[in-house]
């Protein structure tokens, strides 16, 4: 049986300041590496982004849709489906935003005014989904890890970057709150010598259908390991 490769966690130079491959190039090689589609998840505008704070609003959005663009564009051409998503940062904390697009980042303009909560919250209320993208990542800035299960919907239980022993306390505080496990390789590079993500029976057309077949929980992940 044919199965459907996504990446859902992936970052554009155009956008992520922490980037190191442009949008076009990452889009060339998750076609060249037999997937259906892609995640584009850059950095938010409270995260690591290249989008200048002293702009209007509206100026900063359409800066930070350019990696997402560029992507869709390319993706377009060569046969490949990219979606929109985003990481959203609260103090080291990330989470990856679906379901959601640049018409509502526009509308809402007080975003980075809001609590954690009260983010989460606005998400939910308007159709969104959050994946708490590798809830134990230890580096020098994050002073503490912060746990979220009551607003999260899913875990990122394998990212790709991260060291295992990370990983597998995600899936264990996946497995104590009952979350829904995902992967993602949270790709800055193109080549990696791993790569993690979901595969589905069906191809999927949108975010949303995205979004559903990880709700319901049709899908598997996937680890795919490029040195071997």
């Amino acid at each position: 049986m044919k199965l459907y490769k996504y990446e859902i966690h992936a970052h554009t130079a155009e956008t992520s300041k922490c980037s190191r491959i442009s949008a076009v190039d990452l889009v060339r090689f998750y076609k060249s590496r037999g997937y259906a589609g892609l995640c584009i998840t850059d950095h938010f505008l409270n995260g690591n982004t290249v989008v200048p704070e002293d702009l209007p609003w509206e100026e900063r959005i359409e800066l930070f849709y350019q990696g997402f663009e560029k992507a869709y564009l390319e993706g377009q051409r060569i046969g490949i489906d990219v979606f929109f998503a985003w990481e959203s940062t609260h103090k080291g904390t990330d989470f990856l935003t679906y379901g959601l697009d640049k018409e509502w980042l526009l509308s809402h303009p007080d975003l980075l005014e809001l609590t954690i909560n009260e983010y989460f919250d606005l998400v939910h209320r308007d159709g969104g989904y959050i994946v708490h993208a590798h809830p134990f990542r230890e580096a020098a800035y994050i002073d503490t890890i912060r746990l979220v299960p009551w607003k999260t919907d899913a875990v990122e239980v394998i990212n790709a970057s991260r060291p295992d022993f990370e990983n597998k306390c995600a899936d264990q505080y996946a497995d104590n709150y009952n979350l829904i496990k995902v992967a993602g390789s949270d790709n800055h590079d193109g080549y990696m010598d791993r790569l993690a993500g979901i595969m589905t029976r069906e191809p999927l057309k949108s975010i949303e259908e995205m979004v559903e077949a990880i709700r319901t929980g049709q899908f598997e992940i996937f680890v795919d390991y490029l040195s071997e």
